[in-house]
């Protein structure tokens, strides 16, 4: 069953145009990674599929209707981010008690241990922690509501890395328990990659990938070796990193749809074939230059 539809989704904010005809499927109970740099669209994205906003163009399905101004979106979908609000009057205790009320699927069970193990004070209120308690409170209400749509967006912000680490596992250890469709919104996808079963990746407001993480990782291919042999290698093909190692070594990134005969020759040439790290791709996918950062000091 799909759970999110999105066909030819445009978003423009006065002119600048910040969704450019996104269209996609997201599968019930799955962990999807929407991946991608600051600005690249992703929160826009997420508030248009929680129905917080309307698309400019294109349309948008979430359990099979329209997310805006929906109240069955609303009841089964939770949006997580740090800009969550709360009644300022209510403490924290008082809050989990409110959520109990509005969730059908609350685990009051477990939101008391995460409440408990994270040391908060029921007495406190939401709007006088920390950036990083603020995310960790949102992350319990997110986890513990067990929507079938659950949505975080950067969720980590401000946690210290022990924080980040429960909170990855957590996920994982009551996904497995209790499945649904969850989003996880980051550009930190070293972070996140091994809870990922799929990843979409945006830049600039457009679709670059959209695939299980398992054919990320094989999506592309580094080749390194003598400059001459590498550029003849790779002539004709899109290279996506490229970098200088020594005087007359060449290390570059293509993208892995090679036959059997090309990966012979290159061995022939005494090239270095190696696997390419998601996280890595990721950059270099969204990386205006090919050089990364090194072009800037690059006098040519």
């Amino acid at each position: 069953m799909k759970v999110i539809e999105s066909k030819g989704i445009t978003k423009n904010y006065f002119r600048k145009q910040v969704l450019k005809e996104l269209t996609f499927s997201i599968e019930e109970n799955k962990i999807t990674g929407l991946i991608g740099r600051n600005g690249a669209g992703k929160t826009t994205l997420l508030k248009i599929i929680a129905g917080f906003i309307r698309e400019t163009s294109g349309k948008m399905n979430v359990f099979s209707e329209t997310p805006f101004n929906s109240l069955n979106v609303s009841v089964n979908s939770i949006f997580v981010d740090d800009q969550m609000s709360f009644p300022p009057a209510l403490q924290l205790g008082e809050l989990l008690n409110e959520a109990a009320r509005f969730y059908p699927n609350w685990d009051d069970q477990l939101a008391r241990k995460l409440f408990n193990y994270f040391s908060f004070d029921a007495k406190g209120y939401h709007n006088r922690l920390s950036k990083g308690k603020t995310s960790t409170f949102n992350m319990i209400i997110g986890l513990a509501s067990r929507c079938p749509l659950t949505i975080f967006d950067e969720p980590t912000t401000g946690m210290d890395e022990a924080v980040r680490k429960d909170f990855y596992r957590a996920l994982l250890k009551d996904y497995i328990d209790y499945p649904r469709t969850i989003i996880l919104s980051s550009h930190h996808l070293d972070e996140i990659e091994d809870l990922l079963e799929d990843v979409l990746l945006i830049h600039n407001g457009m679709i670059l990938l959209h695939m299980p993480v398992s054919d990320l990782k094989e999506w592309a291919i580094g080749v390194k070796g003598a400059s001459e042999d590498v550029l003849d290698f790779t002539k004709e093909r899109e290279v996506l990193y490229k970098n200088s190692v020594g005087m007359n070594t060449l290390y570059v990134v293509v993208k892995n749809d090679f036959s059997e005969e090309a990966l012979n020759k290159a061995h022939q040439l005494g090239l270095e074939l190696t696997p390419v790290r998601s996280s890595d791709l990721f950059v270099y996918l969204t990386t205006e230059t090919k050089g990364g950062i090194d072009d800037v000091f690059n006098n040519n």
